[in-house]
């Protein structure tokens, strides 16, 4: 199972998306791909407030001023029903509908979205004269360079904050979550390292809970520096980003493989052996093969929704098929996993084992559920908030079900009694061929 995990993560490696592109945007305005789209599509943004701002700078003032080049606002909504419509609007009647629109003939261009009564998403577009006409003429027209700011107002009303409505905040939580994870270090550190030394029953599993630890911090270090130079420009390190999302993944998949190790070897072996050993978990080629099936399977889906997930900070959305099959594919787990503890606490008559097995389902389920939990939640919310509820609610309820698995094998009142009662009936006796016993 070490090789499968090495596997998992050299597959992430070698099979990475480009970071997300941030909210100060830098291209150039194409009259081609204008006039092909029947409008270039630039980005687009949540404003919210009553100063946001787009900054437009441009160098080629002469030719934009000679092909009449414009940016066009779409409110969403507006501009979803333009899509749908069946009325058939043409180019110049699609244009025409732009709540707010802005001619470039000058060096710097200032426009203030004003008077939003709640956070909204706009579509920025260029168009300029060829944009609506059939001939070739715009063949010879000069790409425009430009750079664009996309800026709401910060807590003073000054429209300094590149953040958008649906970003607002997950700056100030990755802050906070670093610093729970410097303050738990220092505490726990030392006495976490002295019991993975001693080895033991738990050494194994305290090894693979910790990288997956490690891996959620290293996450969220990765998340705040990119966040915190993401404020100042509006570009971030798309680099930190990719290796925040990198090292989520990497954690997710240390966790299935921790808890298929665990609940797969009590359930199949269960099935396999005499009711007196439970719990012994033996690497067997049905028990490895299926490991090995669920993790690929798990990893193939992460990376297919980084790559297709357009938006730079919502790893944990479900906007595609990837993200609904993930969704899926963690409710399936919970139940399978759930089903096959509940069957052994039924039939377990020692109560000690039996507060041991409720405590880890706790621990097993909240892991696989609350993904799919906070995303039905998140559906009483507004469109700008859904993303940022379900980040921060999965990475709060994974956090507390590594608190909950900690608690469980270093407890000396649990933990410790149950290991004393038998020790071939070890959660965390993993044996290949063989028997292994605790050390104390």
């Amino acid at each position: 199972m070490g090789g499968l995990r090495l596997l998992a993560v050299a597959l992430t490696c070698c099979w990475w998306p480009p970071g997300g592109q941030g909210k100060t945007l830098r291209g150039s305005f194409s009259s081609a791909a204008a006039r092909d789209a029947q409008g270039q599509s630039i980005g687009h943004f949540e404003f919210h407030g009553d100063h946001a701002l787009l900054c437009v700078r441009i160098n080629n003032i002469a030719g934009a001023a000679g092909k009449e080049a414009k940016l066009y606002l779409f409110q969403a909504q507006e501009w979803l029903k333009l899509q749908e419509s069946s009325h058939g609007y043409s180019c110049n009647e699609k244009l025409s509908k732009a709540q707010l629109t802005m001619a470039m003939n000058q060096t710097e261009h200032n426009l203030t979205v004003s008077q939003i009564p709640y956070p909204q998403t706009w579509h920025v577009f260029y168009a300029d004269k060829y944009t609506c006409k059939d001939d070739n003429e715009n063949s010879l027209a000069e790409d425009i360079p430009f750079e664009m700011m996309l800026l709401n107002p910060d807590a003073e009303g000054n429209p300094f904050d590149h953040f958008s409505a649906g970003e607002s905040g997950l700056h100030e939580f990755f802050f906070l979550l670093v610093l729970v994870y410097f303050v738990i270090a220092c505490i726990y550190a030392q006495s976490l390292w002295q019991a993975i030394k001693k080895g033991g029953p738990m050494h194994m599993i305290l090894k693979v809970l910790t990288t997956a630890l490690l891996l959620q911090a290293a996450s969220a270090l990765a998340n705040y520096i990119h966040f915190s130079s993401y404020s100042k420009d509006g570009l971030g390190i798309p680099f930190m980003g990719s290796l925040a999302e990198f090292f989520d993944i990497a954690s997710q998949i240390q966790m299935l493989y921790l808890l298929l190790s665990l609940c797969m070897g009590w359930t199949i072996v269960r099935m396999k052996k005499s009711q007196s050993r439970p719990l012994q978990w033996d690497s067997t080629p049905a028990s490895t093969g299926i490991a090995v099936f669920i993790v690929i399977t798990q990893s193939i889906l992460l990376l297919w929704e980084q790559f297709e997930d357009t938006s730079p900070h919502s790893y944990h959305s479900h906007h595609n098929l990837a993200g609904i099959l993930l969704i899926i594919l963690r409710i399936c787990l919970a139940l399978s996993l759930g089903c096959g503890l509940y069957q052994i606490i039924t039939v377990e008559r020692s109560t000690l084992k039996r507060e041991f097995y409720i405590t880890f389902a706790k621990g097993c389920i909240l892991w696989f559920l609350c993904h799919p939990g906070l995303a039905c939640i998140s559906v009483v919310f507004s469109d700008y908030q859904r993303d940022k509820v379900i980040t921060i609610g999965v990475i709060l309820c994974q956090s507390v079900s590594m608190v909950i698995l900690y608690r469980l094998f270093l407890s000396h009142s649990l933990y410790w009694e149950v290991s004393s009662l038998s020790s071939v009936t070890l959660p965390l006796t993993i044996s290949s061929g063989h028997k292994s016993r605790p050390h104390f």
